[in-house]
């Protein structure tokens, strides 16, 4: 059993959803997983209010308040490559995520993801990303240290005043010249079946991305990808619409059997850069990772 070293925590709605207990919110929050383990965690002291204060298979609802709890998993994998710490400063920490390793936990990751081994090598408790990056795609990740400020961070993204730029490697005709050529890419996405995919539809569009071709051998090339937009998966659905999807996508175009990791064989997607105003210090930001993609 691996537990996380970390809390997760989760606010109760405003409405109640007709429940009497946090025990009961649970149960219909999170119907994957069985009522026993809910009121075991909460037996062994694993679930807790804001101020650290028990929360027991009794403990009624309380609208708006922060519940806290510790993720438990059978078996987590060890993802075998490591983390780079960017800059750090008393506001931010950017780090240079690799390949396979998520930001933050969810499903059979807990303890190995980006957030959790920076908090255990920095020390600090608050450090939480203010965006993601799919487990499958390496690059840079953002982090608020100041909790006092995050809220402004995150509005970075949400308003869309922060310049993101990628790296993606596809395969192409060996007839194709594509060098320096660029596209813009608008359509609409929305969500799919199963519910982690994502898909293109007719109508207004909702997402767009500037793509141009920085270099190409005889069946591979090089991209770098602008997204305006920030749609889940858009830049994989982009590339894969015009004609290029990204070299080891397991889920476009085709979604492929559920597998393990194959560590030679990453997805070739990197977030290459970041640029933007602070809203701390108003100071231009432009932070650039460690690595890039080759093509051979």
């Amino acid at each position: 059993m691996s537990i996380a070293k970390h809390p997760s925590r989760l606010s109760l709605p405003q409405k109640n959803p007709g429940v009497s207990s946090v025990l009961e919110y649970l149960i219909n929050q999170f119907p994957n997983i069985e009522p026993h383990v809910w009121q075991r965690r909460m037996a062994e002291g694993k679930v807790h209010w804001h101020d650290g204060s028990l929360i027991t298979a009794d403990s009624p609802f309380k609208a708006q308040q922060r519940v806290y709890y510790y993720r438990e998993v059978e078996s987590e994998p060890t993802i075998p490559f490591k983390e780079d710490i960017i800059f750090q400063d008393e506001e931010i920490l950017v780090a240079h995520k690799p390949h396979f390793l998520a930001v933050t936990p969810g499903g059979i990751y807990i303890n190995e993801c980006l957030q959790s081994r920076l908090r255990d090598k920095t020390g600090l408790e608050n450090l939480q990303a203010v965006h993601r990056l799919d487990r499958a795609t390496a690059g840079l990740v953002l982090f608020s240290v100041n909790p006092a400020t995050r809220h402004l961070y995150h509005n970075l993204f949400e308003t869309r005043q922060i310049n993101k730029t990628y790296q993606a490697i596809a395969k192409i005709d060996l007839k194709e010249t594509l060098v320096a050529q660029e596209w813009q890419v608008k359509n609409r996405i929305v969500k799919s079946e199963p519910r982690f995919l994502m898909k293109i539809i007719e109508g207004e569009a909702n997402s767009h991305s500037v793509i141009r071709c920085l270099k190409q051998t005889r069946d591979k090339a090089l991209f770098e990808l602008k997204p305006i937009s920030g749609k889940t998966h858009q830049l994989r659905l982009h590339m894969q619409a015009l004609g290029w999807p990204i070299l080891h996508d397991k889920y476009y175009p085709n979604l492929q059997e559920e597998s393990a990791d194959n560590y030679s064989q990453p997805l070739q997607l990197l977030a290459k850069e970041l640029s933007f105003i602070d809203p701390v210090t108003q100071q231009i930001r432009a932070f650039t990772g460690p690595t890039e993609l080759n093509i051979k």
